[in-house]
């Protein structure tokens, strides 16, 4: 059994090595297993954008049966806003802070 993988837009402008991949090799990829196209996406963010692979909807007419997807956001852009929104609220401390971090 094979399973079909495409690459949606959000993961080939997120991740630069998945932009490469779709110019090199097309933008759809066969897998023998969902186990496989996910240690693929794993080794894709490696260093660079986070993606992952995701079902397809059951009403998708496409021959894909899974996509490769990604947060399309600009990352430090968020984090100035999260600091903003931290200061604006009269937080005292607008640094942001692991899990396990200080009390």
């Amino acid at each position: 059994m094979s399973i079909v993988v495409a690459v949606k837009p959000s993961a080939r402008k997120r991740n630069a090595k998945v932009g490469r991949l779709v110019f090199e090799d097309g933008s759809r990829h066969p897998f023998e297993s969902r186990a496989a196209a996910e240690r693929w996406a794993a080794d894709l963010s490696t260093g660079d954008g986070h993606v992952w692979v995701a079902s397809a909807h059951p009403r998708d007419d496409g021959d894909a049966d899974l996509y490769l997807v990604s947060r399309a956001t600009n990352a430090k852009l968020e984090a100035a806003y999260d600091k903003r929104r931290r200061r604006l609220r009269g937080d005292p401390d607008p640094e942001q802070e692991s899990l396990g971090g200080r009390p």
